[in-house]
């Protein structure tokens, strides 16, 4: 899913990273070749249940789609690739889940096979039997429950051995849940991260009369305009100031809220949950808040993180400032032949010199393929991301207007806002003179396109100038005159 500032990305702290002392070349050498330097075990082949074992992916998501179409187009996937997850389908373009998957059922929703990946990147969508097509072993619903380093062996929850060469660990995060013992369990309250947490989410929309959404980062602003599609009473509770404060400026953030509001969604800003209470039926039936008031809630929606799914992987090395898989700048770990990528892997962020970890779509599908290519061929050039956020809301049949924002670089120093939000706005982080990130809403596909060329580039700006612009296409244009940073 999408990932968030709010909740995932530690962008703004720097902590030392482990870097192997021998060459990207030796250690690539012996990730491939990783059984020539291990003692052998005499274990029958039979005992393995993948006939695949060169490469083996953990995980079923955006990240493990996108590192098997590397293996293919590499040549490198019949008969030597096997992924194993705990999903029932075949990986797919997991922001669709708070966005056209939830949408009303006359509006028409996204649905499977329509968005497995690797469409969301324009490309072919692969099906399961793109992967029976392509010689790709898949093992469905079967999470991996335990690893022997020593053996390079893999056990899953029922009970299958899987032998591996070279493992890379895409498993991706998991929900942050609200506690048992306040309710965080109850029937009709739910977390998203897979297509059956939506469809158990779509399930209770259908019965729905009031929604209560606890968070106001990507999930609760996604979710919320996905029931207002559904004509429900929709509250959205958080405890910040203002909607997504990792990213948005509270004028910014203004914006968007008065226009959910004017779409029929409340805010109760500042708040917090003390725990959820069950009627007799044993449903959610309200959310108390720590002020002792009541919300009445038949569905409740909890977006209040994630945490990056780093079991049974523990000993592989973790990072304990933005937590995840540690590994270097080609998705290597402490173990020789063993990566992560996506959610999971806290990796260095070479354009800002320090270590992040990123939930989101577009580092799935680029860190995956990076660590793809690094492993089966000659490259040795470090991953140089430049973190993206976005999102797409209110896109149902119907809909007054859409919201479509797109945000590149980093959210430091001082903000210049340019446009009135109607529909254009766009902010410009701007330190020590630089242009360091850009958000812009309701641009045209060249504006969007000119945002990660100005991220990256840091032009010298005018900062007058740019805080007189008459309008967003001004603005973008002062800024895309400026000159790059040296």
């Amino acid at each position: 899913m999408m990932a968030n500032l709010a909740n995932s990305v530690c962008l703004k702290h720097s902590v030392s990273l482990w870097f192997p002392h021998q060459s990207p070349a030796a250690h690539r050498s012996s990730s491939i070749g990783f059984r020539t330097f291990r003692r052998s075990y005499v274990v029958s082949s039979s005992s393995f249940s993948n006939e695949n074992r060169e490469f083996v992916i953990v995980g079923g998501g955006n990240a493990a789609g996108y590192a098997a179409r590397t293996f293919v187009e590499h040549g490198m996937a019949d008969g030597r690739l096997a992924i194993v997850s705990k999903e029932a389908h075949a990986p797919y373009e997991r922001p669709a889940l708070t966005k056209g998957y939830l949408f009303p059922l006359d509006k028409k929703p996204a649905r499977l096979p329509g968005f497995h990946t690797c469409v969301g990147s324009g490309g072919e969508r692969q099906t399961p039997d793109w992967y029976k097509e392509n010689g790709i072993e898949m093992f469905y619903e079967d999470p991996v429950s335990n690893i022997d380093i020593e053996k390079q062996t893999l056990t899953t929850n029922s009970g299958k051995l899987l032998k591996y060469g070279s493992l890379i660990v895409a498993t991706g995060c998991t929900a942050s849940r609200l506690p048992e013992k306040i309710g965080g369990n109850l029937p009709g309250v739910h977390y998203i991260r897979d297509i059956a947490d939506a469809d158990a989410l779509i399930s209770s929309l259908e019965k729905a009369k009031k929604v209560v959404v606890v968070g106001g980062g990507y999930i609760g602003m996604e979710v919320a305009a996905a029931a207002i599609g559904w004509n429900l009473d929709t509250t959205i509770v958080f405890p910040e100031n203002y909607l997504l404060p990792r990213l948005f400026t509270p004028s910014l953030a203004r914006r968007y809220e008065e226009f959910y509001q004017q779409n029929g969604v409340k805010f109760l800003k500042g708040a917090s949950i003390k725990n959820l209470e069950a009627g007799v039926d044993g449903r959610v039936t309200y959310v108390k808040l720590d002020d002792g008031s009541t919300l009445e809630a038949d569905t409740v929606i909890i977006g209040i993180g994630a945490k990056p799914a780093v079991s049974p992987f523990e000993r592989v090395g973790l990072e304990s400032s933005v937590g995840g898989i540690q590994v270097d700048g080609l998705f290597r770990t402490r173990v020789p032949g063993i990566f992560a990528v996506g959610d999971v892997a806290a990796f260095p962020l070479k354009m800002y010199d320090r270590i992040a970890r990123v939930e989101h779509v577009d580092h799935a599908r680029r860190s995956a393929q990076h660590c793809v290519k690094a492993l089966l061929s000659a490259q040795t050039g470090t991953y140089d991301y430049l973190p993206s956020f976005y999102s797409r809301v209110f896109e149902y049949e119907g809909s007054p207007r859409k919201i479509w924002w797109q945000f590149f670089g980093d959210n430091v120093g001082e903000t210049i806002e340019v446009g009135n939000f109607d529909p254009k706005i766009a902010t410009f982080w701007i330190d020590s003179g630089k242009l360091k990130g850009v958000l812009l809403e309701s641009g045209s596909p060249e504006e969007f396109q000119l945002l990660p060329k100005l991220a990256r580039s840091q032009p010298i700006v005018d900062k007058a100038k740019l805080q007189n612009a008459s309008s967003v296409e001004e603005a973008l244009e002062i800024a895309g005159s400026s000159k790059a940073a040296v």
